[in-house]
């Protein structure tokens, strides 16, 4: 059985390596994610993620609330993130109309809008739908996987090819993993 955010935190406390790769794990793509969507470039992408989970590291013993950790590691992926694109907008020049740069002086163009909060919301769901797939039968995964977590779905003859199934089978196969996957979603409250 998979713990939850706020034993992870107490076994990490505790010392327990594998509990702090579980978190990692749980919370990489979501991380990750935040300062993409802000418009970062991998690299910057990278950092963000390393410094918010440095950060966790060396709050683990006083952080607050342990079951909600997500929501603090959003937090601080965010604002690491919107500090970057600032620093990055303030530091680039731009040219002038005729392509000569003005003078050498950085232009400002302060965005000071923070990451939307629907992008982060949106975000967070699908941390949750990807936690909750973890969590249902591994041919329901591996189906679901195949139909909508791929930039284009393969053709149904390749995932029965695959998957070692009919092609037929796929629609109501497909049909009942979702209801499972809603079950779960609906157990925790997500808004399907």
């Amino acid at each position: 059985m998979e713990r939850t955010d706020e034993e992870l935190i107490l076994a990490c406390r505790r010392g327990e390596e594998a509990a702090w790769e579980e978190l990692v794990h749980r919370y990489q793509r979501l991380v990750y994610a935040i300062p993409r969507r802000a418009g970062l470039d991998e690299e910057a992408a990278a950092d963000v993620f390393q410094r918010t989970f440095a950060q966790l590291l060396n709050k683990l013993d006083v952080l607050e609330q342990p079951s909600r950790v997500g929501a603090w590691l959003v937090t601080t992926a965010k604002r690491d993130a919107w500090r970057m694109a600032q620093r990055a907008r303030l530091t680039t020049p731009l040219p002038t109309p005729g392509g000569e740069w003005e003078d050498d002086e950085p232009a400002d163009l302060r965005d000071d809008a923070p990451l939307p909060q629907e992008v982060v919301e949106q975000l967070e769901q699908q941390h949750i739908v990807r936690m909750v797939l973890q969590s249902i039968d591994e041919m329901c995964r591996r189906l679901l996987t195949l139909l909508f977590f791929q930039p284009e779905p393969p053709p149904y003859s390749e995932i029965a090819r695959t998957l070692g199934m009919s092609e037929g089978s796929i629609g109501p196969t497909r049909a009942r993993c979702l209801q499972k996957l809603r079950k779960q979603l609906d157990k925790l409250g997500f808004d399907t």
